[in-house]
């Protein structure tokens, strides 16, 4: 398997249980939006809170230059972590919610 494949099956699997997250006071579940020709990798929450209907971005990755770009984290522990406890360098992962200045002082890809 090549690189680009394993990122791309890592992401899933990280991904994947996101789509299991219970939230108790509210009615939102989570979705998945995986495209592997264009490598976007997304969780969308989406429901309601009364008469209010929520819709947001929960995580959004992308496959850049053979790096995982971090467009979106909106996870309490940081997505990031968990793709690099699950084998992948964090000189292959930018954080791209940042600045590039703001990059530089990651432990992480700039670009």
């Amino acid at each position: 398997m090549d690189k680009l494949e394993k990122y791309r099956k890592i992401i899933r699997q990280v991904l994947t249980p996101y789509l299991n997250i219970y939230y108790a006071n509210v009615k939102v579940r989570n979705r998945a939006a995986f495209d592997q020709e264009t490598d976007q990798y997304l969780i969308i929450s989406e429901g309601w809170n009364n008469q209010e209907h929520l819709h947001s971005c929960l995580i959004h990755l992308e496959i850049i230059n053979n790096k995982i770009w971090i467009q979106c984290d909106n996870t309490e522990d940081g997505i990031a972590n968990e793709l690099v406890a699950a084998g992948i360098p964090k000189s292959d992962i930018v954080l791209a919610f940042h600045t590039p200045d703001i990059r530089k002082f990651t432990e992480f890809a700039i670009s």
